[in-house]
């Protein structure tokens, strides 16, 4: 054993002045809140939708149904702690599944205008939004 040459541990790399510290992430501002608050829109939107718009049975599956289906895609997808890290693409494909699912209840329970204007609206904020989170 007195033949192998002595080996000393290396200090570990030193992490960059700009990386945000383990454990800690940006402060949300008002565009992050306004986004939250249209995915809370579009959720209690197809609750309603789901407890309204189908007889007895139904009503039931499909008000806790859909938000829960709706819920979980933003979870796994489109939330800040999301399951799968996706392409900045796949992510926005998913908020605008979520929000054009809310459009077309407001479009088919004859609220056009009200459709209209949270498309608008939802899709403007998660718009500034995603480039933000963009390199």
């Amino acid at each position: 054993m007195a033949d192998l040459p002595p080996v000393r541990p290396t200090a570990l790399a030193q992490p960059a002045a700009t990386a945000t510290p383990a454990g800690t992430r940006p402060a949300l501002d008002a565009v992050d809140i306004l986004v939250f608050l249209f995915e809370l829109f579009a959720f209690g939107t197809l609750a309603v939708w789901g407890f309204t718009a189908w007889p007895f049975p139904w009503n039931i599956v499909v008000g806790i149904g859909a938000p829960v289906i709706a819920i979980l895609l933003w979870a796994l997808f489109v939330s800040p702690r999301a399951v799968f890290a996706v392409h900045p693409f796949v992510r926005a494909l998913v908020e605008l599944l979520v929000y054009a699912a809310a459009t077309i209840v407001w479009w088919t329970s004859g609220s056009p205008w009200v459709g209209l204007a949270f498309a608008v609206v939802a899709v403007t904020a998660g718009l500034v939004a995603g480039r933000r989170r963009l390199p």
